[in-house]
């Protein structure tokens, strides 16, 4: 039984922090604005601060929004890294910037501890049934540690690379699931328009070459307008202009992530934002003037 850190109890995080208590391990939770109650129930122990889960911690688990929020709770007041000793090991799961996380990772090296960037993907559907696919940037030793931790949470954990690769690797997630969101939306939208029952069009492409997961899953959200946060629009806005920002920097041009961040960026200025990202057909529905279906 290992004693574990876990910060960041949200939509995906909580689900993820019951299933290292039900693996049998002693866990101290921080949230910054509350903790499931779930949790305390299950054994969890409530801190006050990133500090003071790391002061009970050996291996800490981070999973917050952004790159400012991991920042803060690495090294703001009461931060993470106030309460690292030697050995200690900080895995953040977030998903965020790459360059910043081998800032952090450094800078959390420099105490002695040791660090790993291990973004997941998988949704709150992959966070509850412990089936996420985690993709690590690290030392290959820090993670044979923490790997039956990992294990716990998902099915598909790879090591990239070092530290930022993870990041880097989920950057190239999130592109990938945007561009197929668009896809579906486009081709369910057209069917819809051109009079087609999209739940039928649906339900012949899953047999073809055309099947996917975000055609599974996320094209029927389109068809019956449910569209209850799994993973928030404006959470795949950040990851997108992570992908554009990271393409300036290295003079790539990626024109098709720059269409989908657009689309995105019509959803949140419609106040759909927190919507999940499957979401994303309503910018095209708008613009056509025309519903996959009615809700």
């Amino acid at each position: 039984m290992a004693k574990v850190g876990f910060i960041g109890p949200g939509i995906m995080g909580a689900p993820m922090a019951a299933n290292l208590l039900r693996g049998g391990h002693q866990l101290f939770v921080h949230g910054r604005s509350s903790v499931p109650a779930s949790l305390t129930e299950a054994g969890a122990t409530r801190c006050a601060s990133g500090q003071a889960v790391a002061e009970q911690s050996e291996i800490i688990f981070i999973m917050v929004p952004d790159t400012p929020d991991v920042e803060r709770v690495l090294f703001g007041e009461n931060g993470v890294a106030n309460g690292l000793g030697k050995g200690q090991i900080v895995v953040d799961m977030s998903s965020i910037s790459p360059i910043a996380t081998k800032e952090f990772a450094a800078k959390i090296n420099a105490l002695g501890s040791k660090y790993l960037d291990a973004p997941v993907s998988g949704g709150e559907v992959g966070a509850k049934a412990g089936t996420l696919t985690i993709m690590v940037g690290g030392p290959e030793d820090t993670f044979a540690k923490v790997k039956p931790l990992f294990d716990l949470l998902g099915k598909n954990i790879t090591l990239v690379g070092e530290n930022g690769d993870g990041q880097t690797t989920k950057v190239a997630n999130q592109i990938i699931v945007a561009l197929n969101i668009q896809a579906v939306s486009e081709a369910l939208l057209f069917a819809s328009k051109a009079g087609a029952d999209p739940a039928k069009v649906r339900q012949a492409l899953m047999g073809g070459f055309a099947a996917s997961r975000i055609l599974e899953v996320h094209g029927e959200r389109m068809i019956k307008r449910t569209f209850n946060p799994g993973f928030r629009i404006e959470l795949h806005q950040k990851d997108l202009n992570l992908a554009l920002q990271g393409a300036k920097a290295l003079g790539l041009a990626l024109p098709h992530t720059a269409s989908a961040q657009q689309l995105m960026n019509v959803c949140a200025a419609h106040g759909n934002g927190k919507l999940d990202h499957s979401a994303l057909c309503q910018a095209v529905e708008q613009m056509s003037n025309h519903k996959i279906a009615e809700e």
